[in-house]
């Protein structure tokens, strides 16, 4: 069983995918603690791979996007499970990861890695992206963990004007390396 927060169908509002419809399933519990966290990943219900298709379905129909995020998703033993049996759906499945934990994943899975205390290599050699938290700070020391060819979006902690203020100064000091994204869901108010 998978212990999840909550699925919802919204669009996505951060990195090289935003504005794209997607069905979110935010599973519950996370191997960090940040201090900045604004996501409310505790555990609200458990289901079985098959009842996530089930409730992916009713909640986007014919979306064929769907975003597995916490917390952190790859925390759980059947995420993997849940991952071939959305793609069995015909689904297009994308991953928000903090690139803790090794996963082998199939080639065609998104990953978005966003590093906090420490990274796993290959998870960072992995990534289809990556999304750097700015909160006082850019967070520079991730940089060389990433490939070249890896995007790198600056996201300033709450979208507080300081934060945008540094990304954009370091997005135009790199402008080759760096991308700005803003949390796009919050200004336009949904989730």
């Amino acid at each position: 069983m998978l212990q999840l927060a909550e699925i919802f169908y919204s669009v996505q509002g951060e990195g090289t995918w935003t504005g794209t419809p997607a069905v979110f399933v935010r599973l519950a519990g996370c191997n960090l603690s940040c201090s900045f966290c604004d996501t409310d990943y505790s555990l609200k219900f458990f289901a079985s791979t098959a009842e996530v298709v089930v409730r992916v379905r009713a909640e986007g129909g014919a979306c064929p996007m769907v975003i597995l995020t916490g917390g952190e998703p790859l925390a759980q033993r059947e995420t993997r499970a849940l991952i071939d049996a959305l793609r069995a759906d015909g689904r297009r499945v994308h991953i928000e990861s903090n690139g803790t934990i090794p996963t082998d994943l199939p080639d065609d899975v998104w990953l978005t890695v966003s590093p906090k205390e420490r990274l796993a290599p290959e998870m960072a050699r992995r990534a289809n992206e990556a999304k750097l938290i700015v909160d006082g700070r850019v967070p520079e020391e991730w940089l060389g963990a990433f490939a070249e060819s890896t995007p790198l979006f600056l996201q300033p902690e709450g979208n507080k004007p300081s934060n945008v203020e540094l990304a954009v100064e370091a997005a135009k000091r790199d402008p080759r390396r760096l991308r700005l994204s803003l949390q796009t869901h919050k200004f336009i108010g949904v989730r």
